[in-house]
């Protein structure tokens, strides 16, 4: 049994209870996505593996329990499952569970691993392709699927959108029906739509009623408009007296800070563009992700720049920090910033 506990704000954590290391299947990542979309629904996006190296698992269950800050009962209990039907050996399939009415009110989710069954495993008889990815205001992206078996009905490709935090959270799953395919057949398929901005890739897969494929991996590329660099630079952790820090008391505020610089734009005096810094603080030891928080700003001319996140840490031990800048258009702006080790006490 898999039990999270993630809170809606600018930071996301999570809390792992009763994960037994025999456990076949499990939730991929300790902070699956969360959001309310804009109609007000509750969101939550996540990923499965399968740790079994012989048998395929399906009916994989996901139940998902809402709650409000004031109420220690849930307000509302949703279930779903995987995309995928089948999941074969060693392999994971992402799931997009939404809650059945919409309510503002709603600030926390637990995630809770219900049950799977072994399942015979499909036949990589489906193969996808990537024919054309652009994107501007929305993604275009065209394909093929190629069915080199029997004939195929309930036949869909699914786009899974991840982020550029390590390890990438799933953020959305798109899916293009395509119903039934003919034996050997090529099916061209397309789709452009509005993405999330912190997308810098998707995973391009298929499943039908007999078949799947293997995953692709495809890459965002930056629009042709496009055309600057962005770099980070001087991250380091101060107190409120902006005195840097190596070592901070835990439970104590600090401020992560540090600059960016527009390194090339083509019209200098017409640059201004809108940003989201973002922090991510794993511990040293086991890579878990502890804190993420974001700083908005807009970048002027070439001018430098500072962002400042808050920090209060609730563990001792050993961390690092990782910095990234976005812009609101889904496209990373600079590699990721320098790595700062901090320890609290």
């Amino acid at each position: 049994m898999v039990f999270l506990l993630i809170p809606f704000s600018q930071a996301f954590s999570a809390e792992v209870t009763d994960t037994p290391s025999t456990l076949s299947v499990s939730l991929k990542s300790e902070t699956p996505f969360v959001y309310q979309d804009s109609d007000g629904y509750t969101v939550v996006v996540g990923a499965v593996k399968n740790h079994n190296s012989q048998t395929s698992v399906t009916n994989v269950l996901i139940q998902v329990k809402l709650f409000d800050d004031l109420d220690p009962n849930p307000i509302e209990i949703v279930q779903g499952r995987t995309t995928l039907e089948v999941i074969p050996p060693n392999g994971e399939s992402p799931f997009i569970i939404r809650s059945e009415t919409p309510n503002p009110a709603i600030t926390q989710a637990s995630i809770t691993l219900l049950g799977f069954d072994s399942s015979s495993s499909k036949q990589k008889g489906l193969a996808v392709y990537t024919s054309e990815v652009s994107l501007d205001k929305t993604l275009f992206f065209e394909g093929v699927l190629k069915n080199s078996g029997a004939p195929n009905s309930n036949t869909n490709v699914y786009l899974a959108f991840y982020d550029g935090f390590e390890p990438p959270r799933i953020l959305e799953v798109a899916t293009i029906e395509l119903g039934d395919v003919e034996s050997d057949a090529e099916v061209s398929f397309n789709i452009d739509k509005k993405i999330d901005f912190r997308a810098v890739g998707f995973l391009l897969f298929a499943e039908s009623d007999v078949f799947s494929s293997d995953f692709v991996d495809v890459k965002i590329p930056k629009p042709q408009s496009l055309t600057k660099l962005v770099s980070i630079s001087s991250v380091s952790v101060t107190d409120s007296y902006g005195n840097k820090l190596s070592e901070i008391p835990l439970g104590s505020t600090v401020n992560i800070e540090s600059k960016t610089t527009v390194e090339f734009v083509e019209e200098q005096n017409s640059y201004n563009v809108p940003y989201t810094y973002y922090v991510q603080i794993k511990e040293a030891e086991t890579g878990k992700v502890e804190y993420i928080g974001k700083f908005d700003g807009r970048f002027e001319f070439a001018k430098l720049q500072s962002q400042v996140v808050d920090w209060i840490p609730e563990k001792s031990g050993l961390f690092f920090i990782e910095t990234f800048v976005w812009d609101r258009s889904n496209i990373p702006l600079a590699e990721q910033g320098p790595f700062v080790l901090i320890n609290v006490n």
